[in-house]
């Protein structure tokens, strides 16, 4: 591609980005869904105006490092451990019951392939917290018990997203699913985050020091976008997806990981607001790059919309993608009725988290494409459902619920 049409197609996609993402947030749509559309409108299944070549790829494979960069950052293990026990079980039932009845609905009723069935039930267990948050914030309820047991659960739903996408990255490269390819993979993310957040924490606090004695403005953003790129290529090195890199670099700098040696360090907290607010301008140019991109990636002209199978997948995994996590916060036995189906409400919007692993999928060959049309379709109905489910509860609460 020549330099002049790559420029113009980039322009049209951060362009679009904002203008149709703006229009999603005007109407209380998540704007990740009006980035996703705008994929949509300039790519083949509209306007054709853009193409996904190798080049957008590798903007967007940054802007997938970036983002689970900051799901990293934003990651508050203080949190996570003041839930507890709660927030552990939801999150396990939220991941295992989405998994079993998806993976059980691709396998042995629509006969997709052991991998192609790992990737629909793995979609189906993201949760997307900033959207929940967004909106618990928007209300004031960001500080309830049940926003704590929220948080702490998704918390561990990253974790254990995380997880997964590094397998079902191994398992696509070769091309199937082996368990020693399994274990493997897990020793080598094991040892990746023992050792990788424990240097980032020490290479952070070289950079802290070099950039109080720096003259020249914009040290600490490019040092720490080159720690994050470092470490993507290192967890590649290792085996592991590069945007497991981001990810770990994200939660050696929160606020709450804890490295016995580095506790004489002045202010860690205040370091990783700065970091935070100096790369957020870069995050939010790379990661709408990834989401529209996604868009580009799908083709609705070649999809027969007059066939059963597109509706009847869709709505299947529509079902057990909303009923398996609204039931994830009923072992919580000691907390009301509507504390359980708020929490379980919360963890429906699957957002970014599972779009990514459909875009893995689709770009390894795993997915098809109509396989893939229902799994965004899936994703973007429950990102919309939930924010709107969570604002009609707080504002009809039922009290003989609460008792």
């Amino acid at each position: 591609m020549e330099s002049h049409v790559f420029l113009i197609q980039l322009v049209l996609i951060l362009f679009s980005a904002r203008i149709v993402g703006e229009v999603a947030a005007w109407m209380n749509i998540p704007s990740v869904i009006g980035e996703l559309l705008a994929g949509v409108l300039i790519g083949p299944s509209l306007l054709n105006l853009v193409e996904a070549t190798p080049s957008i790829h590798l903007l967007a494979q940054i802007g997938i490092i970036l983002l689970l960069f900051e799901v990293g950052l934003d990651t508050d293990i203080g949190k996570l451990l003041s839930a507890g026990l709660k927030a552990v079980t939801v999150a396990i039932g939220g991941v295992v019951l989405p998994f079993a009845f998806g993976f059980a609905l691709s396998f042995y009723v629509f006969q997709f392939s052991l991998l192609a069935s790992f990737f629909i039930g793995s979609t189906l267990t993201a949760t997307s917290i900033g959207i929940t948050l967004r909106v618990l914030s928007d209300l004031k309820k960001q500080a309830t018990p049940e926003s704590q047991i929220i948080l702490g659960a998704a918390v561990v739903d990253d974790i254990i997203g995380i997880v997964l996408l590094a397998l079902l990255y191994e398992f696509s490269a070769n091309g199937d699913v082996k368990i020693w390819h399994a274990g493997e993979v897990l020793l080598f993310i094991i040892a990746f985050f023992i050792v990788a957040p424990v240097a980032a924490k020490v290479i952070s606090t070289a950079i802290r020091r070099w950039e109080s004695q720096s003259t020249i403005p914009g040290l600490l953003p490019t040092m720490i976008v080159s720690l994050i790129l470092f470490f993507a290529w290192l967890a590649h090195q290792l085996g592991a997806p590069e945007l497991l890199g981001g990810f770990a670099a994200g939660i050696a700098l929160s606020k709450q990981f804890f490295v016995p040696f580095t506790k004489l360090l002045h202010d860690p907290e205040e370091f990783t607001k700065r970091v935070h607010r100096q790369m957020q301008p870069i995050i939010q140019l790379f990661t709408p790059i990834f989401f529209v991109t996604i868009g580009l990636s799908l083709n609705l002209k070649e999809i027969d919309w007059s066939s059963s199978f597109i509706w009847i997948l869709t709505g299947s995994l529509l079902v057990i993608a909303i009923i398996t996590k609204l039931v994830s916060g009923l072992p919580l036995w000691r907390e009301s009725l509507f504390s359980k189906l708020l929490i379980g409400t919360a963890m429906v919007p699957r957002g970014e988290v599972g779009l990514i692993f459909a875009e893995v999928g689709l770009k390894t060959g795993i997915l098809s494409n109509e396989v893939y049309a229902s799994l965004i379709l899936v994703i973007a109905i429950t990102t919309l459902l939930a924010p709107f489910a969570l604002r009609w509860m707080y504002t009809y609460e039922p009290q003989n619920l609460r008792d």
